[in-house]
């Protein structure tokens, strides 16, 4: 009876143990400790699993494969952002060099596939180019800056006498020099005789903080001026050379009617339409772009046609002609620099129009470059007279890029001169 009694407590005791729930015991029983060890089902050993090591390795290896994800998303997002600023010094590199990267590319395309530019130029597409590029000229034209330099009227007579009468007084120095081929010669010669440049030499005045009324006024009247200038001297100093006769009256009228024309069409075109002016001077980064695409038309068909000939000419001999382009732009600026002092010191020193910094370094930029425009159109209406187009034209494009890229450092200098603490008034 007893060992009933005694089985019937320990079965009672067992079974209120494992199915009671877990709540608080008095101090005076001890708590309940599970074996360290967890097994499949509770009370008995049978298969024994390391629960806690798996679910603590499982936790180990997504934290693993989170930082090797976040990682690799952390190194894509570092390359991406390499290429972007990349791309972005490469787009920012272009814009500010979009000419010569332009002309580049346009003498590179002649020679690699020719026949797209002979077909060009066979019907007349560099005309086409040449009427847009001055008519987009007259729609940038304001009146308003033109009359602006009435105080630095000296300046601009100085100017304009530089840029129509020292250039072609250089050119009888070139046509010494005896180069294979000798069109080489002669269209550097040509280039010297032409008026300034229809951008790039307002663009650079605008940059270094010069007179840009005083350098678009120049830059008008000595293209307008050109017009009569241009056959003049080809008639005067190189057709007697060649022993050839220029159509001086032809070239005149050719000249009117695709360089004066449409830049007056231009012009109304601004002043009668309404809002046109506004839109133009808001959007002149997509008007430029345009003209140099325009402007880089017509080197293209040149070289085009004249590719077979460039193959033959010896590298260098082209590299003769490329650095006669360089001393011809260095002494442009040289003597244009001694005629500036010169005129400052005997006007007033110091306060002489002249000594003015803005209207000095106008005068160095403005006076110092040619027109790549207006040489490729008179080459175009020489029909050949001095020799053979596309050799005529490829030293003039060497010469432009290169009076670009001379004429950039040195607003750069100037730059950077302004900005130090010790700057001066000198150019």
């Amino acid at each position: 009876m007893a060992a009933i009694t005694t089985f019937a407590a320990v079965r009672a005791t067992s079974i209120w143990m494992t199915s009671s729930p877990r709540r608080e015991r008095s101090p005076q029983f001890p708590a309940f400790s599970p074996a360290p060890r967890k097994s499949l089902f509770s009370g008995l050993l049978l298969v024994p699993a390391p629960v806690s090591r798996t679910v603590t390795t499982l936790a180990v290896e997504r934290s693993d494969a989170g930082n090797y994800d976040g990682s690799r998303t952390e190194q894509q997002a570092s390359i991406f952002e390499r290429i972007l600023s990349f791309s972005e010094r490469l787009l920012n590199f272009a814009a500010s060099n979009f000419l010569p990267l332009a002309l580049i590319t346009a003498v590179a395309c002649g020679m690699v596939n020719p026949a797209p530019g002979c077909y060009a130029h066979k019907y007349s597409l560099s005309k086409f180019a040449t009427f847009g590029i001055f008519f987009i000229a007259g729609m940038k034209l304001k009146g308003e800056e033109i009359s602006a330099v009435a105080e630095a009227w000296p300046v601009g007579l100085f100017g304009l006498t530089s840029i129509l009468l020292l250039g072609p007084l250089v050119s009888t120095l070139i046509l010494q020099v005896q180069l294979a081929p000798q069109e080489f010669a002669t269209g550097l010669a040509l280039f010297s005789c032409m008026p300034t440049t229809l951008s790039s030499g307002v663009a650079l005045t605008q940059l270094v903080g010069g007179n840009s009324a005083l350098a678009l006024t120049m830059t008008v009247i000595s293209n307008l001026l050109g017009i009569i200038t241009v056959p003049f001297w080809i008639s005067k100093l190189l057709a007697s050379g060649f022993g050839v006769s220029i159509p001086v009256r032809q070239l005149f009228w050719n000249l009117t009617l695709m360089l004066l024309v449409p830049l007056l069409f231009g012009k109304v075109a601004r002043n009668s339409i309404k809002g046109l002016g506004t839109y133009v001077d808001q959007n002149r980064k997509i008007f430029t772009t345009t003209s140099i695409i325009l402007l880089s038309l017509t080197p293209w068909m040149q070289v085009s046609k004249a590719r077979h000939l460039l193959l033959a000419v010896k590298v260098q001999v082209f590299f003769k002609a490329i650095a006669m382009g360089i001393l011809l732009h260095l002494a442009l600026l040289g003597l244009n620099l001694i005629a500036i002092r010169a005129l400052s010191a005997g006007l007033g020193g110091t306060e002489s129009v002249f000594a003015e910094k803005k209207n000095s370094r106008t005068l160095l930029l403005v006076c110092s470059q040619k027109a790549l425009l207006i040489v490729v159109t008179v080459v175009e209406q020489l029909n050949g007279a001095l020799g053979q187009s596309g050799l005529l034209v490829l030293p003039c494009i060497a010469a432009h890029i290169n009076q670009v890229v001379i004429d950039s450092i040195l607003v750069n200098f100037w730059i950077r001169k302004d900005q130090s603490p010790d700057r001066t008034k000198e150019v």
